[in-house]
């Protein structure tokens, strides 16, 4: 018994001997003290906490060298090799969490709209809640700061770009046809419902290198990856009818969502300042199939839409009115998938197909297009840490535009052209720390059509400079394909890419629901096009000569909390820009842009009433015009430009929903521009006549019902 007490003693002592200390200290970056941070031999019990100092000490029975962990909530969980009879009073230094939600975000000329949007000016049901918007995606978009409305036209103008310099994108891949027909004069909406749609990101200046054959901006639609529940929606409408439904299965969820719209009934009841033969009509819809694997989601999406007008414009250079007559059929099939593999890769691809086909009688006149467009698309990402990430990826754009021009008893002139664009891209995404990242890129894309290689380095900086506030900078160079207008005669003239650079200077404060950004901005456009006859024919002569500059400031804030049920949100824009680009006799503000810009967006529910009213005002100072009747170019100005919007939802039942609205209820005579004679009359007098909005007002009212298995969904989100 002696001996086994005094064996038991010895093997105590050796373990109590062999036991190895250590220590050392815990601090941030700063040097900083951390405390409670977690201390441990990487496979053992062996460890300890820091204390308020950031120390620690403890003791190991291990040996030789191992892997010491230090962990704590905000910072990056660091592993390193120690030599642990030799670690003794060392410092471990942790860096900060860059995956923590307020870590910095690259947002200089970034407007993100969605619930998985880390920093986001708007939400989903804001696109199409919006007073005005009529469930019009582009018309909610014009609410924000960087935005022109131009109500003759209804396309997405952005800093002094026109509306073809912004091309639209759906999960990735790009939609050649983003708008409906229309006639001059006529605006037209952008051809996406929001019903399929979970969030935007509008881009109104140095986006991503992923993206190309855009001078201004980029909107990029992302689809719903999962639907909720089963769920059927119907609505009657003063304009039509329409019919959605969502089925969802274990691993995959099929949404369609159809629509008829007939403007002869509201015609009939409220007369607009329009000759209609036959008003416009159309018969449109959209599907979304996805599929969820293990490690990764396959989305399938397809849109339609079939529509005509017949329409008797008058115009100051002809005694008769013109009849139009216009019908367009449109397809647009997308498919994307993505997904991770391997070690930390992920993987993007996706193929786009759009058809667009337009009959367009003008008088006994007739114009027939067509245009086929695809894009092919895969991109890569590989995380090496949580602080670089590398992609890198490549683009073919293949494009056919024919048209065939007949006049009344002549000869039938066709024009159009074939182009392919192949385009490859890298980019990189560095967090240095917490509070500063950086974004850094390189485009390269070689089109076949123009025989035309173009290098476009595009780099984003962003810092911290406190828990809600950050500054951000971009710079990029850009270049877009002429526009159909003048490339459709290529066959006659040689024409070069347009360009641009962006330079862009943001500064963001987000904190308890209110948002405040103030953006900078400095474009300077190069290669613009410009032709010598008074309008754009065949026999112009065409060069790429043309220039111009687009500076200004954005301002946009946003309060949901400050007032119990009200949401709001102000958006100014101030722009100064000039073009010596198309006939221009100078370089000139041109026609589509106002020096000032300010929409004021309100939401109110009433509890009472069971409702959520809004209102939108959207004012712009006057836009210039050309005055023949003038000796210096470009010298008119129209006046201001005010709307006042209203919109009610009152919910029936939780699942039926009555809606109305209407624009610009105080009926201002707003004046868009003018269309002077191209010969003056016996006085000398250039005649004009004035470009106004088709109707003063426009009324809405529908009726929304929703069913769906938990009885509560409604269709608030869609109006």
């Amino acid at each position: 018994m002696k001996f086994i007490y005094t064996l038991t003693i010895f093997l105590f002592s050796i373990a109590l001997f062999s036991q190895t200390t250590l220590s050392g200290k815990v601090v941030d970056e700063k040097g900083n003290p951390i405390s409670g941070a977690n201390i441990f031999i990487e496979g053992t019990y062996d460890g300890a906490s820091s204390d308020e100092k950031g120390d620690f000490s403890f003791t190991t029975t291990t040996t030789g060298n191992q892997t010491l962990v230090v962990s704590f909530l905000v910072y990056e969980t660091l592993k390193t090799v120690v030599d642990v009879s030799n670690f003794k009073n060392k410092t471990i230094k942790l860096r900060d969490n860059i995956n923590a939600l307020d870590t910095v975000v690259i947002t200089a000329g970034n407007l993100e709209a969605g619930d998985k949007a880390r920093v986001s000016v708007l939400k989903p049901l804001d696109i199409v809640t919006t007073a005005g918007s009529a469930g019009n995606i582009i018309a909610a978009l014009q609410t924000l700061p960087g935005t022109q409305n131009v109500g003759e036209d209804g396309r997405l103008f952005v800093r002094g770009g026109e509306a073809n310099e912004t091309q639209t994108f759906v999960d990735g891949i790009r939609v050649a046809q983003p708008y409906g027909a229309s006639a001059q004069n006529l605006p037209t909406r952008g051809r996406f419902s929001p019903f399929l749609f979970s969030g935007i990101s509008f881009s109104t200046g140095g986006y991503s290198a992923e993206y190309g054959e855009a001078l201004s901006s980029v909107l990029l639609l992302n689809t719903q990856d999962e639907p909720d529940q089963n769920k059927t929606e119907i609505s009657l409408m003063t304009v039509g009818l329409g019919l959605g439904n969502t089925q969802k299965w274990k691993k995959s969820s099929l949404s369609v969502n159809t629509a008829y719209i007939n403007l002869a009934p509201y015609q009939a009841l409220i007369k607009q300042d329009v000759d209609w033969n036959s008003p416009y009509q159309s018969l449109s819809g959209e599907t979304v199939y996805r599929y969820n694997f293990n490690n990764g989601i396959l989305k399938l999406y397809a849109a339609f839409d079939s529509s005509k007008f017949d329409i008797n414009q008058e115009n100051i250079n002809s005694p008769q009115k013109i009849r139009v007559n216009l019908n367009n059929n449109n397809f647009y099939f997308n498919s994307s998938y993505k997904g991770g593999f391997g070690n930390n890769w992920q993987i993007i691809s996706g193929l786009s197909y759009g058809y667009a086909k337009n009959k367009i009688g003008v008088d006994l006149n007739s114009v027939d297009n067509e245009e086929n467009a695809a894009h092919l698309k895969l991109k890569l990402k590989k995380s090496f840490s949580d602080r670089v990430k590398l992609s890198f990826g490549a683009d073919y754009f293949v494009t056919k535009f024919n048209e065939d021009f007949k006049e009344n008893l002549g000869t039938t002139n066709t024009n159009g052209y074939n182009s392919n664009i192949g385009a490859v891209y890298t980019e990189a995404d560095i967090f240095f720390s917490k509070k500063f990242a950086a974004k850094a890129g390189l485009r390269a894309s070689y089109n076949d059509l123009l025989n035309e290689t173009a290098i476009s380095p595009r780099v984003s900086l962003a810092y911290k400079m406190a828990k809600n506030s950050q500054l951000s900078m971009a710079y990029g160079d850009f270049s877009q394909t002429p526009s159909v207008d003048y490339i459709k005669y290529s066959k006659f003239h040689q024409f070069e890419s347009e360009k641009a650079s962006h330079y862009i200077l943001n500064y963001q404060y987000n904190k308890n629901g209110k948002t405040f950004r103030a953006e900078a901005y400095y474009k300077d456009y190069s290669n613009l096009v410009k032709y010598d006859t008074p309008a754009i024919q065949y026999n112009s002569v065409f060069n790429n000569n043309g220039a111009g500059y687009a500076k200004g400031l954005d301002l946009f804030w946003r309060d949901g909390k400050s007032i119990k049920n009200l949401e709001y949100w102000v958006s100014y824009s101030y722009i100064d820009t000039e073009r010596d680009y198309k006939n221009f006799s100078a370089q000139v503000t041109p026609n589509f842009v106002a020096d000032h810009s300010l929409s004021i967006v309100t939401k109110y529910w009433i509890n009472d009433w069971k409702s959520q009213i809004g209102f939108t005002n959207l004012y712009s100072s006057g836009r210039p015009y050309n005055n023949p009747n003038e000796t210096k170019f470009m010298n008119g100005k129209t006046k201001s430009y005010n709307s006042l919007s209203f919109n009610w939802a009152y919910l029936l039942t939780t699942q039926k929903i009555l809606y109305f609205s209407v624009s610009n209820i105080l009926g201002s005579q707003n004046v868009f521009g003018y269309d002077y004679a191209k010969n003056p009359d016996a006085t000398g007098v250039y005649n004009r006549a004035a470009i106004t909005p088709t109707a003063d007002r426009f009324f809405f009212l529908g009726f929304f019902w929703t069913i769906s298995n938990d009885k509560k969904e409604n269709q608030l989100r869609n109006l």
